[in-house]
């Protein structure tokens, strides 16, 4: 044989060598890679085989409810149904296309696209009535689910609406305490597992498999149902006779901070948030026109709109005065009707001016010249630290969104005029809730105490309870000062401006305003009252605001009667049911922190 047929014979056995071991190889690889997948992947590949033929549907969980302080349900939920249809599963396409068309109302269309479209589960409808998703059960139409599902519901309709809030259509928080306490109510959902064959079909022997969902805490909160309903009701009458913008009523305890009652007239129907009032619109409006128009309707006055205190603010500027020592109850003065800063005359609302009087008849008289004077005795720099002493320049940090922050100007834009002005409550705005806070402050005894309504979260069978706590600050004014002004604010009541509040066999404190809107020369005004009681040891203390009355339009002759007939129902309502024992001193030593100021 020659060298070249060797050569040739070598090659092609080494070649066929090679191609031997390379299939040995290659062999060894997926034997290999086989039993690693069914040895060592096993479980991994068989989750994903189930997966693969299972399909999930959500169990939503029962959101908690809102309870009051009397244990009335504020907020609860209602069972409906969603509806769905598995693509795979429908027998007879057009029966499930007319029975749903029919019981829900929907046109034909709708219905076909969503049963003719190829996916795992279709939504048909959300938020069916238990009994038309009854119906639709007893009908036993092969690949349409119905899943029993929680509404929002709220008993009470358009009460406190601005407070509670409401919820959207995931059953998520959208404003109010529904949004703050979010964590707590919502709870955690649940899920329905049934298994399929290759073609979709669930397999009826293997049944179902239910993760159980979690219902969410109850929230337990301070407002008084009974306290909300009669401060409504007040606040529509004046509403309506006074042919007014709007009526606003704040009811708290100013030793602990608890909220008993919010209005804001008009209010809006919490089981129909998304529907404005008639006559709101004409003809059609734009979505964004429309979601103004809503955000207006949902907005809480009480603490998202600022506005110029006018003369409730002057217990800021006699306290500030008193703690400072540069007043007196004795001090003299003499208001001829006006007073001069500057070149500027600032006019008493008494034209012909009180004459002379001491501090305290000024303040009973509510004299713009003997304030604007209490004011430049203290000083840019000293107003400016007792309002950041005060907490006026912070939020109060309520448990509602969207508070707003006071608007003030900066301390070196401060001149005469302006610190002037600042002493009888113009030229600068707060919220509601800001002035109610920090008049607790000062009638309180110098403790400047947190808004709330949030009292505790827990399970329906109690379990999971969790109280809260809040912030309390401490020597805001000295104690001293504290009765000065709980003296001087009675007698605001009993002889002078704030007469009409007055309550016999009561001892109430309070002080009038009233302020003009801008701009100056609007001819609108805005009347309130600020009143405590009882006025030796307050734990009651409520404000109404009345925004842009037609006719008479101040603050003692409009707002200070609905206090006062507010306190009428209210004070006797509060020693029946032992409301200081029940959420005052006891409350006081469990439920807030203290940090000294």
């Amino acid at each position: 044989m020659s060298k070249k047929d060797n050569a040739h014979k070598t090659y092609h056995r080494n070649k066929t060598v090679t191609v031997m071991f390379l299939c040995v190889l290659i062999f060894m690889i997926l034997i290999g890679r086989l039993v690693y997948l069914m040895v060592f992947q096993s479980e991994y590949y068989t989750q994903k085989a189930k997966e693969l033929h299972e399909r999930e549907r959500t169990i939503k969980a029962a959101r908690g409810r809102i309870i009051d302080a009397n244990g009335e349900i504020l907020a609860d939920n209602r069972t409906v149904c969603t509806i769905s249809v598995i693509h795979n599963q429908i027998e007879d396409a057009e029966e499930v296309i007319r029975v749903l068309s029919k019981e829900l109302e929907l046109s034909e269309e709708y219905v076909r696209k969503r049963v003719e479209k190829y996916s795992s589960i279709e939504k048909i409808k959300s938020n069916v009535d238990k009994s038309v998703g009854d119906i639709i059960r007893n009908y036993e139409l092969a690949g349409v689910k119905v899943d029993e599902d929680y509404k929002r519901y709220y008993p009470y309709d358009s009460l406190a609406s601005k407070v509670l809030g409401f919820t959207g259509g995931d059953n998520q928080g959208i404003i109010g305490l529904e949004v703050i306490y979010e964590e707590y109510l919502q709870g955690e959902p649940g899920t329905i597992l049934t298994v399929t064959d290759a073609k979709g079909v669930e397999v009826s022997e293997a049944g179902e498999e239910r993760i159980e969902p979690i219902n969410g805490r109850d929230l337990y909160i301070s407002l008084d149902m009974n306290i909300q309903s009669y401060a409504t009701q007040l606040a529509i009458q004046t509403m309506e006779t006074k042919q007014a913008e709007s009526v606003s009523i704040i009811v708290m305890n100013p030793q602990n901070g608890e909220l008993m009652a919010m209005v804001n007239v008009p209010e809006f129907d919490l089981n129909n948030p998304y529907t404005l009032p008639e006559g709101s619109v004409e003809g059609e409006v734009s979505e964004e026109k429309r979601q103004e128009l809503l955000n207006a309707m949902w907005r809480n006055g009480c603490i998202n709109d600022t506005y110029e205190p006018g003369s409730t603010f002057k217990i800021v500027t006699a306290a500030a005065s008193l703690e400072e020592g540069v007043v007196t109850l004795q001090d003299s003065f003499s208001c001829p009707g006006y007073i001069m800063v500057g070149d500027r005359r600032i006019r008493c609302h008494k034209v012909s001016g009180h004459g002379a009087e001491d501090f305290v008849q000024a303040t009973m008289n509510s004299c713009n010249p003997v304030f604007v004077t209490l004011g430049l005795r203290l000083g840019v720099d000293n107003y400016y630290k007792y309002f950041e002493q005060f907490g006026l320049l912070s939020k109060t940090g309520i448990d509602l969104p969207g508070e707003a922050g006071t608007i003030m100007h900066k301390k070196e834009n401060i001149g005469q005029v302006e610190l002037a002005t600042i002493s009888f409550g113009q030229s600068f705005q707060i919220t509601p809730i800001q002035l109610a806070v920090t008049a607790a402050s000062i009638v309180n005894g110098g403790r400047r105490v947190t808004p709330h309504f949030g009292v505790r979260a827990a399970y329906a069978d109690g379990s999971g309870s969790q109280s809260f706590t809040y912030q309390i600050k401490e020597n805001i004014v000295s104690k001293e000062t504290s009765e000065t002004m709980r003296y001087i604010l009675e007698q605001v009541v009993e002889n002078g401006g704030g007469k009409n509040a007055y309550i016999e066999g009561y001892r109430i404190g309070g002080k009038t305003a009233t302020s003009q809107t801008l701009p100056r020369n609007s001819g609108k005004y805005i009347a309130s009252f600020l009143g405590f009681a009882p006025a030796d040891n307050p734990t009651v203390l409520a404000i109404c605001i009345i925004k842009h009355p037609q006719g008479t339009y101040y603050g003692g002759q409009i707002a200070a009667p609905v206090i006062k007939e507010l306190f009428e129902n209210i004070l006797p309502y509060l020693d029946k049911m032992d409301y200081n024992n029940k959420s005052g001193k006891n409350y006081n030593e469990s439920h807030v922190g203290t940090e000294e100021n």
